[in-house]
């Protein structure tokens, strides 16, 4: 889909990037790895970066293995987004996969808590931090997905939970813990109180995905698709300036947690997603099948659940040290 170029190349890119919805994430990913690309070779206009793009793209790659040491998954999130602008926005598709040195730096094995670790936190943790702690670690969520769900994704009748358009642009469902749902009504209601405040004050918006706010013009005001996990004030979007009451944000949460983690005395490096790795990890400890656990975190492959098995191999506990033997 083409769009007149009336405005700046980064308007262009935004204004195709919503026309196709892409999230607000993406579009403030790609929009910075195309700003680094114009800037590390200092192109000002849309005519030179017409002139041998490939070789362009390639030598930015090459600087982002070999100079900024990224990792594979940055270099490939910078590659896709100048894939998206030769052949989006400035309607030049690249001939080939630009051949760059690829980047070689190593995955680090995840932070993972104990169940006692996780148990102190949640402890220490009170009010919406500790509800949402207790999901991530319950459900293994991202914290961007937990954030995000609307009230029709809970359905306590079935005990799961649908995330809609994780990693992949895919809907995945699953379950959440027995000693939660208590504590989940309870905030919902708490929750429900706040939106029709809100729809009395002349408000009560959410965003809509996938322009259905044209389609269905009353629906941003439904209780059902408002947010589970809402912020405490109204703002203004970003994208359209109409005031409404967004998620919470993930900063929120991570601050809560490393004050707990502070409290505790950890030595751990400790964040949202900690949880997400600790719950994957302590189903494998109880010998969930790990095609299972790759279902329930949405990845697309194997490989990528395969890391918590290499966590639970650290140090081979299963191999008693020879210390042990001389009882010293």
């Amino acid at each position: 889909m083409s769009i007149p170029k009336n405005g700046t190349l980064l308007d262009d890119v935004r204004q195709i990037m919503r026309l196709n919805h892409y999230s607000i994430n993406t579009e403030r990913a790609y929009s910075d790895w195309i700003r680094q690309y114009m800037q590390f070779h200092e192109m000002i206009d849309r005519t030179e970066m017409l002139i041998t793009p490939e070789t362009k793209v390639e030598e930015f790659l090459h600087y982002l293995a070999v100079q900024r040491k990224v990792a594979e998954s940055t270099q490939n999130q910078a590659m896709n987004a100048l894939v998206f602008l030769y052949k989006r926005v400035l309607d030049q598709p690249l001939e080939k996969t630009a051949d760059a040195i690829r980047s070689t730096k190593k995955r680090k094995l995840p932070v993972v808590l104990t169940q006692d670790e996780v148990k102190h936190i949640i402890i220490f943790l009170e009010g919406v931090p500790q509800l949402l702690v207790k999901l991530l670690y319950g459900s293994g969520l991202r914290i961007t997905e937990a954030v995000r769900l609307r009230v029709q994704d809970i359905d306590f009748d079935y005990k799961q939970i649908t995330v809609r358009s994780a990693n992949g642009n895919k809907d995945r469902v699953i379950t959440f813990s027995d000693s939660l749902m208590p504590f989940l009504k309870d905030h919902l209601q708490r929750v429900k109180l706040m939106h029709e405040k809100d729809l009395l004050d002349g408000l009560g918006m959410v965003y809509l995905p996938n322009a259905l706010d044209k389609k269905y013009p009353n629906a941003a005001k439904e209780w059902g698709w408002q947010y589970v996990f809402p912020a405490r004030s109204v703002s203004s979007d970003s994208r359209s300036g109409e005031v409404r009451r967004h998620h919470i944000d993930p900063s929120v949460i991570n601050k809560a947690i490393k004050g707990a983690v502070k409290k505790l005395g950890l030595v751990k490096s400790v964040s949202a997603h900690t949880f997400r790795h600790s719950f994957a990890t302590h189903l494998l400890q109880r010998g969930t099948d790990i095609r299972m656990i790759q279902s329930l975190l949405g990845h697309k492959s194997l490989e990528a659940t395969m890391i918590y098995k290499h966590v639970l191999n650290q140090g081979e506990q299963s191999v008693v040290s020879p210390l042990d033997d001389l009882g010293l």
